[in-house]
């Protein structure tokens, strides 16, 4: 008996030990165990040192905004998603002095990079590391979508943009039923950002008139997008179908004005940058490619006045 009572005991100490890297991909660093060097901050691409603060307050329930990629990111982390959201000043207040240490020592290089024109993104090929490289495969879907429960037998005009008058797909025909799944993000100006397998399989990105939904949604997200003007670096797709199929909605070339709204990742750790467009002088949304896009520069918001 006694034996049996030592076997289980080291199996439960095993199980306690998480698989190798596993610890690696929870943070992108350890800041809130020990202090982080300049030197290693060098290694990454700017927009990970954005990520990398935010996560110092993300530990403690920041709430970011619905819609944008943090909030995308952020919400596609386990530990994150158990953790009750709270007001940003509770969030500070629970942050400890090592963690603050930390966030100016990122804050710093977040400066030095941008004088020195230290890439915002990694480029393809670069020996940099960057956020987008640790996303590991997950489930089916796209980061800020959830389940939404909405009322049977409905059919539903879906629009590339919260618009009726938008590009519309499937030659103008596209359209969700209610009675197959349908995966929600949150609301813009009275409609509903959804996501859904149309009958070829595929996957679509597109709005609903929230007005025509019999018995509503229960998701009451409001979406707050960047809505920040870039240019397209390399030419590339845009599609409607970021998750299976990527099927093309229409080429940009290289130096076209887009929006830039947001950033997303599916279930393959694959980033996409979410923009608006116009296709046939009709505007439109749709997803390119990570590094397709110069991207806005992230500002760096907290401000250190009336906190520590």
């Amino acid at each position: 008996m006694k034996k049996i009572l030592i076997w289980l005991c080291i199996v439960s100490m095993l199980a306690l030990i998480p698989p190798s890297g596993l610890a690696d991909r929870q943070y992108f660093l350890e800041s809130d165990v020990r202090r982080i060097t300049e030197k290693e901050l060098w290694e990454w691409d700017r927009e990970s040192l954005s990520f990398m603060f935010n996560e110092i307050f993300a530990r403690h329930g920041f709430t970011f905004d619905v819609g944008g990629k943090f909030y995308n990111w952020f919400n596609s982390q386990p530990w994150y998603i158990n953790t009750p959201k709270v007001d940003d000043q509770t969030a500070y207040n629970r942050t400890t002095n090592l963690e603050w240490d930390n966030y100016h020592t990122i804050k710093r290089v977040i400066a030095q990079m941008e004088a020195s024109g230290h890439p915002y993104r990694k480029p393809r090929g670069s020996s940099l590391k960057s956020w987008t490289d640790y996303m590991p495969p997950g489930k089916w879907s796209l980061s800020g979508f959830s389940y939404v429960s909405l009322k049977g037998q409905q059919n539903f005009p879906v629009y590339s943009a919260p618009s009726a008058s938008s590009w519309r797909g499937a030659n103008g025909k596209a359209q969700v039923s209610t009675n197959g799944a349908v995966w929600a993000a949150g609301w813009e100006n009275g409609w509903l950002q959804v996501f859904y397998e149309t009958n070829n399989g595929a996957i679509r990105v597109g709005y609903v008139d929230g007005s025509k939904i019999k018995g509503g949604a229960e998701l009451y997200n409001a979406l707050s997008f960047s809505f920040t003007r870039a240019r397209v670096a390399a030419k590339c797709a845009l599609t409607d179908d970021p998750i299976k199929q990527n099927t093309t909605i229409t080429t940009l070339s290289s130096g076209a004005a887009v929006t830039y709204l947001t950033t997303v990742i599916n279930q393959y750790g694959q980033v996409w940058d979410y923009i608006e467009t116009t296709v046939n002088g009709k505007t439109a949304r749709g997803y390119i490619t990570s590094g397709c896009l110069d991207l806005p520069t992230d500002s760096v918001p907290r401000s250190d006045t009336g906190l520590k």
